[in-house]
């Protein structure tokens, strides 16, 4: 069995891409492009005049508020560059400090279990965004076929 595997295994419900099936993609969504490398990154929230941003190699994105850059931060060190994000903002938190540390966990697995092999940890990476490629970016913005007070759908 291979690491990346076996780290899935010991996290079961707290595996990256788990969390992002379940609490993400389960509810209403947009999808998400980051225009970075297909690869691990090195992404970092920096605090602006203009705001907050996102900076992925030389590139820079806006983000509105702290906890949205916290949740692109770990698609983006991950390399995914389409994902989903949820439509309502009040769980992006939340979401976002379950898949950070589901981040680290991860990470430090990967050096338990192979603490000389940057390789290992490179397959452990390819594994959560295979994962999360595989599971898709939902549409670019939700279906709003719900019944209101104004009336019904069509």
């Amino acid at each position: 069995m291979d690491i990346a595997a076996e780290i899935c295994a010991d996290l079961a419900d707290e595996w990256l891409p788990t969390i992002y099936r379940e609490k993400v993609r389960s509810q209403r969504t947009r999808s998400y492009h980051l225009e970075i490398p297909v690869r691990e990154n090195r992404a970092d929230i920096q605090y602006t005049l203009l705001g907050i941003e996102l900076k992925v190699g030389k590139r820079r994105f806006a983000c509105p508020d702290l906890a949205t850059a916290r949740y692109l931060r770990v698609f983006a060190r991950l390399g995914c560059r389409n994902f989903a994000v949820p439509y309502d903002i009040s769980q992006i938190s939340g979401i976002a400090d379950e898949l950070e540390t589901s981040w680290q966990r991860s990470l430090v697995l990967a050096k338990t279990k192979a603490p000389d092999d940057d390789a290992a940890l490179r397959s452990v990476i390819k594994a959560l965004r295979a994962e999360i490629t595989a599971i898709g970016p939902g549409d670019a913005m939700p279906l709003f076929d719900r019944e209101t007070k104004q009336g019904k759908v069509d």
